[in-house]
């Protein structure tokens, strides 16, 4: 297969079968934003929580849709979604987000997870690139003072996993039931360090063009001159830049050249050996983004030689079929070899970065025998959105949900758009 048919297969899956599926089937128009649930067996659960990630991927994903694609419903959506998180997940007494409303809009769990807050700044940043709207972009922005006031570890440096709503400790800080209990994890610092990546980037633009020209389709916002203050700037770009730095020498385990999952206060690493090749080959092109995006070239040659370690690392869950396999704990023997959906994305644009910048066609071919797999064994042609993930054995997982907290069109979509994106001279 050749770039320029998986670029419009892609296409294809994105309009066709990701985002129709969200369009049709997910917005709430009873109760306002976007329902919480379907679960593996198609069924639609209207009094679902909903949940904060849920929505900012949301958000994120018709937002890159809008902004590379241009369509009017997908504007319509991303503000559907930037309205509804703004109005019932932002608490307006505390700040940050609540971790989920109840299907009506009511604060349901309130507690603070960074994660969470991280996805609501990836979200509202790409709305603002992709339109110009002050709003997003004050929310944004207000929302990572936040993290950097209550997260930031002023002793060690790095970023601590979650707080009550009043931002007081917790002793059960767990992003899922399936995580350990530490107080920070490698899977946090990658979801603070893409959201600061977007939102230097989207400053860094308004401040190129030193005020919006965005004419509002929906009469939602109004075109207001954008002015980026100098000191907003300077302090995103040190908190990537430090970020960028937290991973190279904490979270990167110099020795086989995987991430470390989870960590103690002063960086010391817990419960075991784990290693988690999704998050490997994840991390590998968003930390060479944060250097680009950056724009320094020194530290773009610093990550540019880890980026490639950390690739290669991943390729230990690679199967011969073209697709990834979960994790692995070294120190049980007990490996998760479900074939996730968002492993297989993650996949595809890891290995399409090494090849685009780096000229390797081995991992080209990586990420076209993934995507193979993709198309094939995980898109439900039928009824739209992509299934969680197959068993080892290749039969279907309809257990987990199809729709859902953890079930957004986030990872899929923004694999679409990325290849899209990269190819766009092709």
């Amino acid at each position: 297969m050749d770039i320029k048919t998986m670029k419009q297969e892609m296409l294809d899956v994105l309009e066709s079968n990701i985002l129709r599926f969200w369009l049709d089937k997910m917005q709430d128009h009873e109760n306002g934003g976007f329902y919480g649930r379907i679960d593996g067996q198609g069924v639609l659960h209207r009094e679902a929580e909903k949940g904060a990630i849920l929505n900012a991927r949301i958000l994120w994903s018709f937002s890159a849709a809008y902004r590379v694609l241009q369509k009017e419903e997908y504007l319509e959506a991303a503000t559907r979604a930037k309205d509804y998180l703004i109005e019932h997940f932002v608490d307006k007494e505390y700040g940050g987000v609540y971790w989920s409303v109840d299907y009506q809009g009511n604060p349901l769990d309130t507690k603070k997870q960074f994660y969470a807050i991280g996805f609501a700044i990836y979200g509202l940043s790409e709305y603002a690139r992709a339109t110009g709207d002050r709003e997003a972009l004050d929310y944004a922005i207000e929302l990572f003072e936040c993290v950097e006031e209550h997260s930031f570890d002023t002793q060690y440096n790095g970023y601590i996993e979650a707080c009550t709503r009043e931002w007081g400790e917790m002793a059960d800080m767990r992003l899922s039931d399936f995580d350990a209990n530490y107080p920070k994890s490698q899977n946090t610092h990658l979801h603070i360090i893409e959201p600061y990546t977007n939102l230097y980037r989207c400053l860094k633009e308004m401040q190129a063009a030193e005020s919006c020209n965005y004419v509002p389709v929906l009469g939602s916002v109004l075109p207001i001159g954008v002015t980026v203050p100098v000191e907003t700037l300077a302090r995103v770009e040190g908190a990537l830049r430090n970020l960028i730095d937290i991973f190279t020498d904490k979270i990167l385990n110099p020795e086989t050249h995987h991430l470390d999952l989870f960590f103690e206060m002063d960086w010391t690493r817990g419960a075991g050996h784990l290693e988690s090749y999704g998050h490997d080959i994840e991390c590998s092109w968003l930390m060479h983004e944060a250097a680009l995006v950056l724009g320094d070239q020194k530290v773009l040659k610093k990550v540019e030689q880890v980026v490639r370690e950390v690739a290669k690392a991943s390729e230990k869950g690679l199967r011969s079929d073209g697709s990834m396999i979960h994790e692995a704990n070294l120190d049980t023997g007990h490996v998760d070899d479900d074939l996730h959906w968002w492993v297989q994305a993650e996949n595809v644009v890891g290995w399409y970065n090494i090849y685009q910048y780096f000229g390797d066609e081995d991992a080209l071919e990586k990420a076209v025998h993934c995507w193979t797999y993709i198309k094939t064994q995980l898109v439900d042609w039928e009824n739209g959105e992509w299934f969680w993930s197959r068993h080892p054995d290749g039969s279907l997982n309809t257990t987990d949900d199809k729709a859902g907290f953890w079930k957004c069109p986030y990872h899929n979509s923004r694999m679409c758009l990325e290849i899209i994106e990269r190819t766009k001279e092709i």
